[in-house]
């Protein structure tokens, strides 16, 4: 078959959108009232979750709040509201084991049949005065063992994300499809150079063209992630910005393509402005975001995508979805390319 891998590219994108939107996402907590907490007190938490199912085995649901891999505090009483609604109630000691007047816990919560959520540093608990001596000798430790876990198909949840993880098989997809087609159109360019083939200019022209798309969407994606998790749609932030200049300087090859009327002209100028366009690309995206603090994942010299940004049940769709965007990416240039063509064969009559 000719066209084998667009329809591989199609199936691959349908794939993607119906498994990465239709699965669902495992148990979560996503809010916790009230979070501070004094010591000395029986205080009660309230928990939301989210895609729970507490009224299920509520005889066998156990909660915590973790300290440290070493200390963690029982919950003394567990009330089921509702499927999505648990309350719980801490016997908080007078002291705590620590050196620090204010230690923020992280909630944890397991049941046999939406497995454990947790809910990181989500509970600040106050004391009077420290006394690690005295907190030591009050403190009851309740050790957190064999946890449950869900036995089906889920995404992870992630507090703040929650549903918008899904992005992650689009904005990201989107960006790597366009790196890989901007590279084909840097390469292109460079062939044109050396062998002055008319067709070489084309074919960088399609693929940047696409490539810019491609760049276009990933950052309309990314503004309505930000929105959802940042509160804004443009934050001015580091990695946007860099993003903006990127694409306007890519948008500007198409400017300079245009200001020339004499083919071979416009072609050698447009061939080493995309190879200056494509050397600004790596510094502008990945190195100088990485440099300064930025609310982006992989800036600040972090590293995106570890095993808290991307588990092994999300890669079975997103690994998909960077061939599929490229697929599709190879074909709209493919058109993009057979037009150029037709228009200069019309303008040589």
């Amino acid at each position: 078959m000719k066209y084998w891998w667009k329809i591989l590219g199609v199936l691959i994108l349908l794939y993607t959108i119906f498994v990465g939107m239709l699965t669902p996402l495992k148990t979560g907590i996503t809010d916790a009232s009230p979070v501070s907490l004094h010591t000395g007190r029986s205080e009660v938490v309230t928990v939301q979750g989210y895609n729970s199912f507490f009224t299920k085995e509520k005889e066998n649901l156990r909660a915590w709040l973790k300290m440290s891999n070493q200390k963690a505090l029982a919950a003394k009483h567990i009330e089921v509201v509702d499927d999505r609604v648990v309350k719980l109630t801490f016997d908080i000691p007078a002291y705590l084991p620590v050196d620090q007047k204010v230690k923020d816990f992280t909630l944890l919560i397991d049941s046999p049949v939406d497995g454990a959520s947790v809910l990181p540093g989500g509970i600040v608990v106050t004391q009077d005065s420290v006394n690690v001596a005295l907190g030591d000798l009050v403190w009851t430790n309740a050790e957190i063992s064999q946890l449950h876990e869900k036995q089906a198909f889920t995404f992870p949840f992630r507090n703040i994300l929650g549903e918008t993880i899904r992005n992650t098989y689009y904005h990201v997809p989107l960006w790597m499809a366009m790196f890989i087609i901007l590279t084909a159109g840097m390469v292109m360019s460079i062939r044109y150079l050396w062998k002055s083939n008319a067709d070489d200019d084309r074919k960088a022209m399609a693929l940047t063209n696409v490539g810019l798309l491609l760049g276009i969407l990933g950052l309309i994606t990314g503004a309505i992630w930000a929105k959802f998790t940042w509160g804004k749609f443009w934050s001015w932030d580091v990695k946007q910005n860099m993003t903006a200049i990127a694409l306007l300087i890519y948008g500007a090859y198409f400017v300079l393509r245009a200001s020339f009327e004499d083919p071979e002209k416009r072609a050698r100028v447009s061939a080493v402005f995309n190879i200056f366009a494509f050397a600004s690309l790596v510094p502008l995206l990945y190195i100088i975001p990485k440099l300064t603090d930025s609310l982006h994942p992989g800036a600040g010299g972090n590293i995106a995508f570890g095993s808290q940004d991307l588990d092994n049940t999300m890669k079975l769709v997103f690994r998909p979805a960077i061939i599929g965007w490229t697929l599709l990416g190879i074909w709209i240039g493919e058109i993009v390319l057979r037009t150029a063509r037709l228009r200069d064969r019309l303008m040589e009559v």
